[in-house]
């Protein structure tokens, strides 16, 4: 109970903290609605949608649509592959017209999971084929990242994983390396389907026709169903 009350205590001023830091700074606002519907326990399907601006909730400047398949090989591996729509507009406004980019993507994904003691490590490998404004372009992402759970609920869940990640961009066209992105997040889960996850996200890039921005507040809410989450039994667990 102690350890709860320190965890709530900790998590209340770091994110007094990142509200400050939001309100001197203005960083941008990155913001993530994810659903990934377990078929089988071999397949799940996912959708996400994401909406970012330039400043804190002002000067919208990008949102995207995707959504794909998973294929867990094993619980170190799994295989995706995906597709979805990229707009990226013009920097002075919300979502202002002409576009800088309208584009569609598709994406096949590798990720690596291993465990170390109490941390999972993360690697993750993403190939894209992306139909641009301007043109056809290929891009290579490989993303580093490692998280920490802890507080398990009686369910046999992590209630609480802080994490970080670093990723790098690369095209096979100069200028060869693209962007840097790291991330530090709070993810909190509410039962074992819907979790709620709060970041910092900074990024460098050489400001291609491309999603722009240097340091983002990132709020996400991420679903994670199975064939049982509409079972009248499992909502009544889930209220408890």
């Amino acid at each position: 109970m102690k350890l709860s009350k320190y965890i709530a205590i900790t998590c209340l001023a770091w994110l007094s903290a990142l509200a400050m830091h939001a309100q001197e700074q203005l960083p941008g606002s990155w913001n993530v609605l994810n659903v990934n519907y377990h078929l089988n326990p071999a397949v799940s399907v996912f959708a996400e949608g994401q909406i970012r601006s330039l400043s804190f909730y002002s000067r919208f400047h990008y949102h995207e649509v995707k959504g794909g398949i998973n294929y867990h090989v094993h619980p170190s591996l799994r295989l995706s592959i995906a597709a979805g729509d990229y707009d990226t507009y013009r920097e002075s406004g919300n979502f202002m017209l002409p576009k800088n980019n309208d584009e569609f993507r598709i994406w096949p994904q590798v990720l690596i999971l291993q465990q170390i003691g109490g941390f999972k490590i993360e690697q993750r490998y993403r190939t894209e084929m992306r139909f641009t404004s301007t043109g056809y372009r290929n891009r290579f992402r490989y993303r580093l990242g490692v998280s920490y759970p802890f507080v398990k609920s009686k369910e046999g869940y992590y209630i609480w994983q802080a994490g970080a990640s670093n990723e790098l961009f690369f095209t096979d066209r100069e200028p060869y390396f693209e962007r840097n992105r790291s991330m530090l997040n709070l993810q909190y889960r509410i039962n074992k389907s819907v979790s709620l996850q709060i970041g910092y996200i900074h990024q460098f890039d050489y400001k291609i026709n491309d999603e722009t921005g240097i340091d983002f507040l990132m709020l996400g809410l991420f679903l994670d169903l199975h064939k049982d989450f509409f079972n009248q039994s499992d909502f009544e667990s889930k209220d408890n």
